[in-house]
């Protein structure tokens, strides 16, 4: 049985700019007439779209598009171009951090735990309304529809330890073997029940700069082995970093009257990311930096990188309603 996010093909979204207008048009057409530039009046927010876009020809593609499109080599050029992009801009916002290879799951954990930035959760918890809440769903759905598939693309990227840690905690997220607890199948109901699309990036054209970006890291860490501990880092602090939100999120939405099925989704990620977070920390990233050295830095790049797109993430729409961050 397929998750209800997964039930219809996932449409083109509407371009953002030029790049955009030129890659979806080549996509549906002859996607071997790509080249790996940016036409002039390309923005960021242009470019992650189509870098979204290209991601997504590896997970379900689209109805209008060839499956063949996924390894067209001008396909893969351009992605590779944009995401060389994406990856000097997140390690230019890196600052770096010191941290100690005998007591390195302690820092890692004290290194997100020290994070400060703003926070949805609070706000929904105690002020935000219901459409309010309608979007933010929106907006997370692009990510939660298929949520846990990016952290999939490492698990054989690694060694045996952080591996079966991974699969682990991939099999909760998958729903334990049951197909009805699949987490991005338990927001597909919610979804449902709140009137809103269960299809994979209904939503997008709504989405801005922040939403599209942090979905291509995602990816992006998970496709490119090299990236792996980075991968495992910035899933280590988004399960570090859940529990909490996820409870003030259940009580803001109580508070609303909203509908059972969405407080149970993240009741769900009160108790589940409670243990998530160890088992991230010091059974995956600890276990990866003992057995790969090289590998440290970059799990640190990658729990930054995931709490700074957090923090822009809620600089976006809670200024969108007005609220200062």
């Amino acid at each position: 049985m397929e998750t209800m996010s997964a039930t219809r093909a996932t449409a083109l979204p509407g371009p953002r700019g030029p790049l955009s207008e030129q890659v979806m048009g080549a996509l549906r057409r002859d996607p071997a007439r790509l080249t790996p530039t940016r036409p002039p009046g390309a923005t960021e927010e242009d470019a992650a779209l189509t870098l979204w876009v290209l991601h997504e020809l590896s997970y379900r593609g689209f109805g209008d598009v060839s499956p063949e499109a996924e390894w067209e080599p001008s396909v893969l050029a351009l992605r590779r171009h944009l995401q060389r992009d994406l990856e000097a801009r997140l390690r230019s916002r890196w600052p770096g951090h010191e941290f100690s290879t005998e007591t390195f799951a302690d820092d890692l954990m004290a290194f997100i735990e020290a994070d400060d930035g703003p926070s949805v959760a609070s706000y929904v918890h105690t002020q935000a309304t219901v459409e309010q809440v309608l979007e933010l769903l929106r907006w997370r759905s692009i990510y939660h529809l298929r949520e846990a598939d990016p952290s999939t693309w490492t698990l054989p990227r690694l060694t045996n330890a952080p591996k079966a840690a991974l699969a682990e905690l991939q099999y909760d997220e998958y729903g334990s073997g049951r197909p009805d607890r699949l987490h991005a199948h338990l927001f597909a109901q919610a979804m449902e029940a709140l009137g809103l699309s269960t299809r994979h990036g209904d939503y997008l054209d709504e989405c801005p700069l922040e939403v599209l970006e942090m979905n291509n890291v995602m990816t992006l860490f998970g496709l490119d082995g090299r990236l792996r501990g980075a991968s495992m880092g910035h899933l280590a602090a988004f399960e570090v970093t859940s529990s909490v939100p996820s409870s003030r999120l259940v009580q803001g939405l109580t508070r609303l009257g909203m509908a059972p099925e969405i407080i149970e989704y993240y009741a769900e990620h009160v108790v589940a990311d409670s243990v998530h977070d160890q088992i991230a920390v010091r059974l995956i990233c600890a276990a990866l930096a003992a057995d790969e050295p090289d590998q440290a830095e970059d799990i640190f790049f990658g729990a930054f990188t995931c709490l700074d797109q957090e923090a822009r993430f809620a600089r976006a729409i809670l200024g969108r309603w007005g609220v200062a961050a």
